[in-house]
Parts: C-alpha cells; sequence; structure tokens
C-alpha cells in the first residue's frame, strides 16, 4: 500500500493507527502497539488524509476519465481503512465504557464524512460524466461494474438532491449514526449485564456438564461462588432451554433473552426503534422513494419488496404447517407428563428434543460428543483444500488482539503462494457482540500492488477449563461452516478493485457463498474424519450418521418460521412508511395477522432486533438469507447431480463464477453462468421436507 505520509516524516513520528501495516504476510495490524486513547486522533488524521486524496480528484484540471477518477477513488482512503479495521475489531469484539464513548463520538464523525464525500458536487459531476460519456463503451466488464458501483450507490445516497434536501439527509443520517450506536450498546449491555442464577445442584436437573461447566465459569467471572450463572447469550441460553428439566427456569431462562432490550429500564431499545424508522422513512422520500424498503431493495437482485416478499410469503403457510404438526407431537409427550402441561414457548426446544429421540433415537447430546470445535475446525480446513486448494498452516509471528486469537496463513496448495490470513477468535468475553460473523480486516486487490486479504472468524462457544475439548451442537457446527464460507468467499476473491473484493456483492446474494458451505458438514467424507468422540477419538458411528440423515428435516417447521417471523417484521415495518409505530404493539399485531403460531417467538425481537437497528446493513434486508437459501439449495444440486460434493468440475465452476469473483459481476448474471440456469425454490423445500410451492 502507498503511504500519504513521507519516508522522512515516518523516522519521527510515533506510532499511529494510520500507519502502513508491516511485518510479514505483506503486513498485519499491530495489534500489540494499540492503545484506545489513540481512536479518536488516528480517526481524525485518517479523515484528514483522504479528505486531501478526494480533494486531489476534484481539483485534477483533466477531464473526467475512468483512471483519474473512478479508479483514482478506488485508490484512496487507505489509512481510514486501517483504522476503521482495527477500531471496529474492537469495538465488535472488546467493548468497554470507553470504547462505548469513542464510538459515541465516532460514528456521527464517520457518517458525516461520507456525507461530505456523497455530496461532493465537484466529485459526483466528474463521476457522471464518466458514467455518460463514450470512454464507457470501451471498459472492460469489471471496470464498468466498479463505474455502475460507483454511480449507482452515489445516486441512492442523494448525490442528485438539491442543497436543502442533501442538507436534510446529512441530518439525518447523523441522527442515525448516534441511534444505531446506542442501540447496539444497549443490546451488548442486556447481554452481558444481565443473568439467571442456579443456586442449587437441582437446578442442574438434566444439564449436560459442558452447560454446568459454563455455568459455574460464568459465576466465576461473576465473582460468585457455590453459584451458577446462564448468561443472556443465545449459546448460553438454547443449550439450557434443550435440557433443563425445571420447567420453571426454562420459562425464567427464555424470558430474560427474548425481552432483551424490552425491560423499561436504561437499556430499553423501544423508543430508539420509531425515531430509526421516522427517519429512514424521511430520507426514502427524500430520495424519491415511497419506502425505505424500496430504497434498499433498488440495487438488490430481489429489486423490489413484493419481490422479496412474495419469496416469504410462499414458504410461510408450509412452514406454519409444519409447526403445528411438531407441536402435535411435542403435546403427544407433554400429555404423559404428570402436570399434563400446554406446550409453550419456553418449552418448545426441550420437547422437541424429547420427540428427536423418540422419533429417530437421535439424541443431540450424543451427537454433541463427536463434534469437538477444534476437530471441526481441522474438517473445514479440509473441505477448502478440496475445494479451493487451499492450505492452513498456523503462525504465531503476528500480534493479536486478545489472547483467544490464533492465525492461520493461507496459501495455494499447488503452488504455495500466499493467499491471505485467517484470525480465529472462537470464545465469548465480556464486551463481545452475541453471534457468529466474519470481517474482512483487508480486501484483496491489485491496484495498490499484490494485496493479500485478512480475514476473520468470530463466535462465542463458551470456552472450558483444564484444556478440555469444547463441544458444540449440530447447529453450532452449521453456523461454524456457515461464517467459514464467508471467509472463504474473501479469500478466495481474485479482483483489481477492492470496491468489488471478496464479499462486496449485494446482501441478498452475500449469504449464499456461506449457506451453500454449511452443507458440507454432512459429508461422510467430513463426519468419519473429522467427528470424532471427544474421549475415544472414534469416528462417529454410521448409525449415528444414518439417523442424523434420517432427521435431516426435523423441526424445520420451528426453524424456518423464527426465522421467516423476523423477516417479514422486517420487511412490514419498513414498508410502513413515517407510521407512528409502537415496535411492541407493530410486532404483536403483524405476528397475529400472519397467525404466527404462539409456541414460537421471532427469532430476533424487534428491541434486539441489532440486524436491522444497529446498522443499515440488513434493514428491510432479513429477507435476503431465504433468498441466498433458495440459491444455495439449487446449487448444490449441481453437484449431487455430479459426481458428489467434492466434484471437481462443479467446484470450479463455483470458484470461477461464484466465489473468486466478488462483485465484479451481476449477481444473477454470475449465478446463471455457474448452474446454466435460473434458481428454483424447489431444491429448497425438499430440503426442508416441505410440500412443492406451485408454480
Amino acid at each position: 500500500m502507498k503511504s500519504t505520509i513521507s519516508a522522512n516524516d515516518n523516522l519521527s513520528k510515533p506510532f499511529s493507527l494510520t500507519d502502513e501495516w508491516k511485518g510479514p504476510y505483506n503486513g498485519v495490524p499491530a495489534f500489540d502497539k494499540v492503545k484506545i486513547e489513540d481512536f479518536l486522533p488516528s480517526i481524525e488524521e485518517a479523515l484528514d488524509v483522504k479528505r486531501k486524496e478526494i480533494n486531489a480528484i476534484c481539483t485534477n484540471q483533466e477531464s473526467a476519465n475512468f483512471k483519474n477518477t473512478i479508479e483514482a477513488l478506488e485508490k484512496t482512503g487507505s489509512a481510514l481503512k486501517r483504522v476503521q479495521a482495527i477500531y471496529y475489531i474492537y469495538t465488535s469484539n472488546m467493548a468497554n465504557t470507553t470504547l462505548d464513548s469513542i464510538q459515541a463520538i465516532a460514528e456521527p464523525r464517520f457518517a458525516a464524512f461520507q456525507d461530505s464525500i456523497i455530496q461532493n458536487k465537484e466529485l459526483f459531476a466528474r463521476i457522471e460524466a464518466v458514467n455518460n460519456g463514450k470512454e464507457k463503451e470501451s471498459l472492460n466488464a469489471e471496470q464498468k461494474r466498479l463505474l455502475w458501483r460507483y454511480y449507482t450507490s452515489f445516486v441512492l445516497a442523494g448525490a442528485k438532491l438539491d442543497d436543502s434536501s442533501k442538507a436534510k439527509v446529512a441530518e439525518i443520517n447523523q441522527k442515525l449514526a448516534g441511534l444505531f450506536t446506542k442501540f447496539s450498546q444497549n443490546q451488548l449491555a442486556d447481554e452481558s449485564e444481565k443473568f439467571v442464577e442456579l443456586n442449587s445442584e437441582k437446578d442442574l436437573d438434566g444439564l449436560p456438564e459442558s452447560i454446568i461447566n459454563a455455568a459455574k465459569s460464568k459465576a466465576e467471572s461473576k465473582k460468585k461462588s457455590g453459584t451458577w450463572l446462564i448468561a443472556n447469550t443465545r449459546s448460553a441460553v438454547e443449550p439450557f432451554l434443550t435440557y433443563s428439566n425445571n420447567r420453571s427456569l426454562r420459562e425464567k431462562v427464555w424470558k430474560m433473552f427474548i425481552n432483551r432490550g424490552d425491560n423499561a429500564d436504561k437499556n430499553d431499545n423501544n423508543a430508539i426503534i420509531p425515531q430509526i424508522l421516522s427517519l429512514r422513512a424521511e430520507k426514502a422520500k427524500l430520495l424519491g422513494f415511497p419506502s425505505h424498503a424500496h430504497l434498499k431493495l433498488a440495487d438488490k437482485m430481489a429489486q423490489t419488496p413484493e419481490k422479496a416478499m412474495a419469496l416469504l410469503e410462499s414458504v410461510w403457510p408450509s412452514a406454519i404447517a409444519r409447526v403445528k404438526e411438531e407441536v402435535t407431537d411435542m403435546q403427544k409427550l407433554a400429555d404423559q407428563q404428570a402436570d399434563k402441561i400446554k406446550i409453550e414457548a419456553w418449552d418448545y426446544r426441550y420437547f422437541a428434543e424429547k420427540v428427536r429421540k423418540a422419533k429417530y433415537d437421535l439424541d443431540e447430546n450424543e451427537v454433541k460428543q463427536y463434534l469437538q470445535l477444534e476437530k471441526l475446525r481441522e474438517g473445514m480446513f479440509y473441505m477448502a483444500q478440496e475445494l479451493f486448494n487451499f492450505k492452513f498452516t498456523q503462525v504465531n509471528d503476528v500480534p493479536v488482539f486478545h489472547a483467544d486469537v490464533r492465525v492461520w496463513k493461507v496459501e495455494d496448495n499447488r503452488t504455495n503462494q500466499l493467499i491471505g490470513l485467517w484470525y480465529f477468535d472462537p470464545y465469548a468475553r465480556e464486551g463481545k457482540r452475541s453471534g457468529a460473523w466474519m470481517t474482512a480486516y483487508r480486501e484483496q486487490e491489485t491496484i495498490n500492488g499484490n494485496i493479500t486479504t485478512i480475514v476473520s472468524n468470530n463466535c462465542n462457544f463458551i470456552k472450558t477449563t483444564n484444556g478440555e475439548a469444547v463441544l458444540i451442537s449440530w447447529d453450532d457446527a452449521e453456523t461454524l461452516f456457515h461464517e467459514f464460507g464467508h471467509a472463504l468467499h474473501g479469500l478466495s476473491s481474485k479482483v483489481n478493485y477492492p470496491a468489488l473484493s471478496g464479499t462486496n456483492v449485494a446482501t441478498d446474494y452475500v449469504e449464499f457463498p456461506s449457506q451453500i458451505l454449511e452443507r458440507w458438514l454432512s459429508t461422510p467424507e467430513i463426519l468419519s474424519k473429522y467427528a470424532l468422540h471427544y474421549k475415544t477419538g472414534q469416528s462417529m458411528p454410521k448409525e449415528i450418521l444414518d439417523k442424523i440423515k434420517k432427521a435431516a428435516t426435523f423441526n424445520q417447521g420451528f426453524s424456518t418460521t423464527e426465522y421467516l417471523a423476523s423477516a417479514l417484521v422486517d420487511m412490514k415495518i419498513h414498508l410502513a412508511g413515517n407510521a407512528n409505530i409502537d415496535a411492541d404493539q407493530f410486532e404483536k399485531q403483524t405476528l397475529a395477522k400472519l397467525n404466527m403460531p404462539k409456541e414460537i417467538v421471532m427469532r430476533h425481537r424487534l428491541p434486539h432486533f441489532g440486524h436491522i437497528f444497529s446498522d443499515e446493513g440488513y434493514s428491510a434486508g432479513y429477507y435476503s438469507y431465504l433468498w441466498s437459501e433458495v440459491l444455495s439449495a439449487d446449487a448444490f444440486e449441481a453437484f449431487t447431480e455430479a459426481g458428489g460434493p467434492y466434484d471437481k468440475s462443479v467446484g470450479k465452476r463455483l470458484n470461477d463464477y461464484v466465489f473468486s469473483v466478488g462483485g465484479t459481476m451481476d449477481e444473477a448474471e454470475a449465478y446463471k453462468l455457474f448452474r446454466g440456469k435460473d434458481p428454483s425454490t424447489d431444491a429448497l423445500m425438499k430440503t426442508r421436507g416441505f410440500p412443492l410451492v406451485k408454480k
């Protein structure tokens, strides 16, 4: 990367987060030198550097062309990217009150700076001149795509508005930045500060040893002895709800979890949501769209909210019909108990596991004994080698931001050429946001030199004591492979421009590469070699493998319905325009109209729906997971129709037209080149065990 600071200046200049990344592997983040107090001054320095870079483009006396405008834009902001990479790593994984206060200052500044670029008349005039000029026809396909990306994103952000409207959009973006930060901080606070305390051995009835040990460790971290704590995170709550025999405690833990951000206390998000919605609706109107949903889908595969809703609503009837069947099966077991309870939402996972045992003789806890986190990681490496010719080698010569983080260099297994680095941060901790995700610390590109990517996977598994194996559920194993799919998408990138690199594709396409990678978990090659019993080291027996395959569509009503409910409410609330919305009431009324089964809640209730209220990423876009799942189900059939999951010719097409091309191609065209046809929902319905949707 080219530095904006001269070599002589560097001799006397102290360390800054804006500095080029030095060291092996084309440079790495200097986590060993990071100080929280450096964030704000480094952010200001980086913003100033990019401001000057943009000004140089605008004041260029030459007529605008692709090289001096679009490509020049791609070369700006290297210092800012480095600062933001480290800033977001810390705010996502190491949050504390100091970082919270820094976020409250930094996020509005980022928003204001982005608006200053979008609303720069001279800059947009040059972009528009290139877009409308004759040179456009002579550009190659990737250059045309980059030009389209810049022009479209500027227009959708308001570059063509009059000055008064631009000022209003900028004001709205400032307000939204502050609200997003507050929402996510409230959510994290509820997940960090709230827990359910178990005070006696009888409260542990039914819990596997791994859950008990995790609860004990959580109590010790809170300086509590002789007690156990169930944390307010998905990785702690869902196993508890599955195995605890204490129904009143299940209810208590369930209510704690589903009411994150909804407790009428200092972390309550209900007042924030209508403000965000109102501002989004106002901005959409200024930009000429009937709703925020229409604005957000304008450059996506779905194109319109109506198309996205049509997909969601086509699957919904089958999903809730399957829930009714699942509840009937569970109620039969519940009726056999002495107290003859009626199945409630806090009972669903518990009785679903009992039905699984009864119907398929499949015990999830037994399966879990074979799902060691580290062995599955090795299985992912095997998959990456077979599909992408990647070789992973752990390295210890780069700094990390926490002792739990480990690093692997990734090379082409045939040529030993460096592909990039993969950072793995698997364990839950205070200050780390919940869930699992992938991040690109640095994008692959060639216009600033042969820049290799750096990606990470971050999870929230419960760390064991004394070096014992970390055992995870089947669902968590799928999530592990899913997020690794995002990482492989980034690592596979072979493009010129960073804005089109890796996962920089439409949000309703970006989940496709990750979702198809989930399907390799259940392949015999992975399970026979890497699903090894944590005590005996024996492979998972064939009888268990057969049971897993037989039970593949089990509980799909539950998983599909809890997801679809969130996706439908997300879309409907963003189609509501400028209505004055009470989030709790809107959620309740919308679900009632949908005939939502009372035994299930949304996977993400509105007061903690970080996907749509902590930033703009998935707002009116949570449908993307199902949209991408249609693609992944259909795409995997290309393998099954050929030589199987590791078929080399199909794998090459997947790499050539999906994983390596980033955003250089129209997503629908890229998919068609891979598959030879447009996707169909038939494979999705088959995968979930639902009746096919009538065409």
